[in-house]
């Protein structure tokens, strides 16, 4: 990590000022990002694999304060030479271009784009458009973000992690780089005291550690090996502020925390939360290294030109996996979501043979909801796995009604009188906001008398939501005035919404289910004893007993698809048309997941203050294919990204723990009530089998130039193609996304009939395999061979006949199996979406 000059925030601000106070900042002045012709760096590698240029690499800086150089550098990924020339150039296009005007450039993309990021005004960003160097101008636009057990769960200490040698060497020598809201370095999660194991930074990693005051020097070691922010959009936007955002590496919201730790945190941290004890924790990685790259904010979220910034750096600090919990705010528009400046960044990163991961986006269960969209890119949806807190109140009717909350129960097995906090209002006390009281917020209107040893219910409103009412306060209140406990009933103007179990000090739950909360109050309010002439209540009749939900219960059918997990199939553009590419590629756990939590997060208010949180969301699903990918790769360092993906997802499990189909949740409402079996549309090759990809016999293989091909293969995309890759795709470019190597096969439009093909390389043993398959309802299917022998290292070619038998509109699905004798399998799911038999319209 080297040393750097300071670059104090106040500065940058200053000089924002003064272009503003001199006329430049007019109401239409934006953040664009301009892509050049000339190739980035990465392009620009030797035969054997090395850059073509050599020389120190200066970095080009995306943060403020210095950089913290304590530990040695390692040797540059790139070539300084050519990334100082490319600077260079930028620089002279922007003076030649806006001569004697006022721009602010905010970043130089020179790795993995070539490119920049620039403040101007649309007359400006006009003007550059013409230029020929220049390929592309696109405005920029926001992204948002999208454990104890898991590891268990998904079979890690007896499979994956036993055939790495344990935890202590799971993902040794594997750098992940996290591009999310940065870290609390504190966490024992990230510290590097492991006891008699080899513990080096890699030396292919070249990143530096920023200094600030709230992450000091010292802040990084030999598990978190590297540490930046960008934020230059959001502050020429007037939306950073740099103590509440924190204009360093420190995460003040807590999800990159969270998600840093799945992937990668240390193996047996104690998981200690509101004074309970809920096991130990573990990334799915937890001897790899971590590189932090803050590029989003609790207060609003993220822009693309910070995101792409981050990107092109941690390539070229010489990550080796990219973990990406977020996605964009909006299908990219143009020829094809495939073509904006994050996705072809992250083309590049795979050419520079850097695995990416992205969350598939929390916007389900709506077919075409995914937000990760590109094949170069493994997009996770979100499941849930087998360990639920469950905890429960029984009502004096003898009604057992479940909620959420991890707290104990009620002393003894008697039955405690239940009390609203209206009813519990002193006679003197003012009632001028009878909602805020309703929430329980402030002790000082209420009476300790009536609800002492008393269930104190409050409202769960909308203000919860929103962070202007807490739990935490309404539990000070419970305890202030010594209530046995706590009942929260759901408002009813909140649907369904997605609650996460909350940690309590005190007896309590929250009842997620408006139907529920409102049987409840029904109970409440019948047993209510009422003087017959004042109508004035004489006592309070219910009563209930809180069981508790501090223990966790593993009886559950899991995993299943959760109803906020993005669907495909995958948009081509922000039209309705389809692509023939599978997405999501796995599902992994994304639901309830206990990670490591900034000391001062404020992403959810039931955990702040809190070492860990449980909380719910793709973005959890895919730092744990993140981890499992190091693993992949500590076994074999010489996998392209799509041979990854190739055994991540041709081993992927189709049965839950019952051994029944995997199920999908189909509504927002109520989904427990909503399922059905899951499609590939819905978990795409199913759920993440860890140890099985570790050994999946045969992978289908694709590198770059096919993925440069299939862009070319979209009508119209020459020209886009060229800006972008620099490649010229000629005339007779015909390749579609179901004519990739993928190990899956989706068409979106079956006209009459169509041959694929897939060609598998063998990477065990000699082996011979056997063909099975099933055909989507109303295709006609054949696999050609039904049988082969093949040999360590070699290739076979797999030849798929699809004909459509009738006309239908809607999806279909099968499945191709490659059965080896000594024990491999390799599972291809199969799409259809329309079938065309006959010039007829077709029907669903």
């Amino acid at each position: 990590m080297k040393k750097g000059v300071y670059g104090p925030l106040f500065l940058l601000i200053s000089l924002l000022g003064l272009m503003i106070d001199g006329g430049f900042c007019q109401d239409d002045a934006a953040v664009y990002i301009v892509t050049l012709k000339q190739a980035p760096a990465v392009h620009y590698f030797g035969e054997n694999g090395e850059m073509k240029l050599s020389g120190s690499r200066r970095a080009n800086h995306g943060g403020f304060g210095s950089l913290d150089t304590s530990k040695p550098s390692n040797a540059s990924r790139a070539g300084g030479n050519y990334s100082t020339f490319v600077i260079r150039f930028q620089n002279s296009l922007l003076r030649r271009t806006l001569r004697g005007e006022n721009y602010l450039k905010l970043y130089s993309y020179h790795y993995l784009i070539n490119g920049f990021a620039v403040f101007i005004t649309p007359q400006q960003a006009d003007k550059l458009s013409k230029r020929r160097e220049v390929a592309n101008v696109v405005l920029d636009f926001s992204v948002r973000v999208a454990t104890t057990h898991t590891p268990e769960f998904l079979g890690l200490p007896q499979g994956a992690w036993l055939q790495e040698g344990g935890p202590e060497y799971a993902g040794k020598g594997i750098v992940i780089g996290v591009i999310d809201t940065g870290i609390d370095p504190t966490h024992p999660s990230f510290l590097d005291v492991l006891s008699g194991t080899d513990y080096p930074v890699p030396a292919h990693y070249s990143g530096v550690c920023e200094v600030a005051n709230d992450f000091p020097s010292g802040s990084c070691n030999r598990k978190l090996i590297g540490a930046r922010h960008f934020a230059e959009s959001a502050i020429t936007r007037g939306i950073f502020n740099a103590s509440r955002d924190h204009a360093s590496p420190f995460d003040g919201s807590g999800h990159g925390t969270h998600t840093t730790s799945i992937a990668a945190g240390n193996h047996g941290v104690p998981v200690n939360v509101s004074g309970h004890h809920f096991g130990n924790a573990s990334g799915m990685a937890p001897h790899a290294h971590i590189a932090v790259y803050k590029a989003l904010y609790k207060t609003f979220g993220g822009f693309a030109a910070d995101v792409v910034a981050a990107i092109d750096q941690a390539a070229q600090d010489g990550v080796d996996i990219i973990s990406l919990s977020i996605t964009p705010n909006r299908v990219p528009p143009g020829l094809a979501v495939y073509f904006n400046p994050l996705d072809m960044a992250l083309l590049s990163a795979v050419k520079a043979g850097i695995f990416v991961v992205q969350a598939a986006g929390n916007t389900g269960p709506s077919p075409k909801s995914m937000y990760s969209f590109s094949p170069w890119i493994f997009s996770v949806g979100a499941s849930a796995h087998d360990r639920v807190y469950r905890n429960f109140i029984v009502l004096g009717n003898n009604a057992t009604i479940s909620g959420f909350g991890l707290a104990p129960g009620t002393d003894g097995e008697w039955m405690y009188t239940l009390i609203t906090a209206a009813h519990a209002a002193r006679n003197d006390s003012e009632r001028d906001n009878d909602l805020y009281l309703g929430e329980c917020q402030d002790p000082s209107p209420l009476n300790r008398d009536l609800v002492n040893g008393s269930i104190l219910i409050c409202s769960y409103s909308i203000r919860y939501l929103l962070g202007l009412s807490s739990v935490k306060q309404a539990l000070e209140t419970a305890k202030n005035l010594s209530a046995a406990g706590i009942l929260f009933y759901m408002d009813a103007l909140i649907l369904q919404f997605q609650l996460n179990p909350t940690p309590m000090d005190i007896p309590g739950l929250i009842i997620p289910s408006p139907i529920d909360s409102k049987a409840i109050l029904q109970y409440y309010n019948a047993s209510l004893v009422r003087d017959g002439a004042s109508n004035a209540i004489v006592k309070f009749g219910g009563i209930a007993r809180i069981f508790g939900g501090l223990e966790a219960n593993y009886s559950n059918s899991a995993p299943k698809v959760m109803y906020y997990s993005a669907r495909g199939p995958d948009p081509v553009d922000s039209s309705v048309a389809n692509a023939d590419i599978m997405k999501p590629n796995l599902i992994a756990p994304g639901n309830y997941i206990w990670g490591a939590w900034s000391s001062l997060g404020t992403d959810s208010a039931e955990f702040q203050g809190e070492s860990f949180a449980m909380i719910s969301g793709t973005s959890m699903a895919a730092p744990h294919v993140a981890g499992l990918v190091a693993l992949i790769k500590q076994k074999f360092p010489s996998f392209s990204p799509s041979a990854i993906a190739s055994a991540l997802s041709t081993t992927a499990t189709l049965y839950d723990k019952q051994g029944g189909p995997i199920m999908s949740e189909r509504a927002y409402s109520d989904p427990d009530s909503f399922e059905s079996p899951a499609t590939p549309f819905d978990m795409g090759s199913g759920f993440v089998n860890a140890t099985a990809a570790l050994d999946p016999g045969l992978i289908f293989d694709a590198g770059y130039d096919d993925f440069v091909s299939f862009l070319c293969g979209i009508d119209g995309s020459a020209s886009v193609v060229l800006n972008y890759t620099g490649s010229n795709c000629g005339p007779s470019f015909t390749m579609t996304g179901a004519d990739l190597n993928l190990p899956s096969i989706t068409v979106a439009v079956l006209n009459r009939s169509r041959t694929i093909t897939r060609i598998v390389t063998n990477i065990a043993g000699d082996e011979a395999y056997r063909v099975s398959f099933s055909a989507p309802f109303a295709v006609s299917l054949s696999v050609a061979p039904t049988q082969f022998s093949i040999a360590k290292g070699a290739t076979q070619s797999l030849t798929v006949s699809l004909t459509a038998t009738m006309n239908s509109s809607s999806p279909s699905f099968g499945r191709i199996g490659l059965y080896g004798s000594s024990g491999h399998t390799a599972m291809i799911p199969l799409s259809v979406i329309e079938k065309i038999a006959s010039n007829l319209t077709a029907t669903s």
